[in-house]
C-alpha cells in the first residue's frame, strides 16, 4: 500500500517528465510491486501494489468483481442540500476530447456513486464528502459531481474556471481501501486522511 501525493503518476507516462511515477517509487523498496489499480494523476491517496504475478491476478479480480471497499474524500463547490445521496449516471470517453470523460446515456457503461455530507460551507460555498464509487469508471467520481452541478474544487477538467482556480489541486484523495487477503483471507483496511 502507498499514500500517492496529488501530481505523481500512478504509472509512467509517454512525455519523459511523466517518467518518475509511485511505481517506480515503490519499486526502489520492492522490487517485485505491481500495479493493480491507478489513481488520476490530479488525485492523491492510497495505491494498492502487489508483490508477484500471482498476488497481482488475485487483488486485480478483486477489483473488477467489486471486493475492494474504496472511500474518497472530496470538496465540491455549492452546498449539497440532502445529507446522503446515489449518483447512477453511465459514463464514456469524450472521444474529440480525450481524456475527457461524459454522461453518455446511449453507449455510455452503468456508473454508480454514492454520496454523504461531511461538512458544509468549509470553505464558504463548498461541501466536504465522503465519496464511494460502486462502479470503477475512468474519472468516474469527478464526472458525476460535475454533471449534478457540483464539481471538485480545483478540477482543471471538468470544473468552470473559477472553480478549477479556487483550490491548487483536485480536493480529491483516496482515504480508504479495505478487502480480503488472497493468500490468508485476513480482512484488511487501510485509511489515509486527507491532506486538505
Amino acid at each position: 500500500m502507498a499514500d500517492k501525493p496529488a501530481g505523481l503518476p500512478t504509472v509512467p507516462g509517454r512525455p519523459p517528465e511523466l517518467h518518475d511515477c509511485l511505481w517506480h517509487r515503490v519499486r526502489e523498496q520492492w522490487p517485485d510491486a505491481l500495479v493493480v489499480h491507478r489513481l488520476d494523476m490530479a488525485t492523491s491517496g492510497l495505491v494498492l501494489f502487489a508483490r508477484g504475478v500471482d498476488m497481482q491476478r488475485s487483488l486485480s479480480m478483486a477489483f473488477a468483481q467489486r471486493q475492494v471497499g474504496k472511500g474518497y474524500e472530496a470538496i465540491a463547490a455549492g452546498e449539497l442540500q440532502d445529507d446522503t445521496g446515489e449518483i447512477a449516471l453511465p459514463l464514456a470517453a469524450d472521444w474529440p476530447d480525450r481524456p475527457r470523460q461524459k454522461v453518455d446515456a446511449e453507449h455510455g457503461k452503468h456508473s454508480v456513486t454514492r454520496w454523504r455530507v461531511l461538512e458544509r460551507g468549509i470553505p464558504p460555498g463548498a461541501t466536504r464528502l465522503a465519496l464511494e464509487p460502486l462502479t470503477g469508471r475512468t474519472h468516474q467520481l469527478r464526472v458525476h459531481l460535475a454533471a449534478i452541478g457540483h464539481p471538485l474544487l480545483g478540477d482543471t477538467l471538468y470544473a468552470p474556471p473559477g472553480l478549477a482556480a479556487a483550490a491548487p489541486r483536485l480536493l480529491l484523495h483516496a482515504t480508504r481501501l479495505s478487502f480480503v487477503h488472497p493468500a490468508d483471507g485476513r480482512a484488511l483496511s487501510f485509511e489515509s486522511a486527507a491532506p486538505f
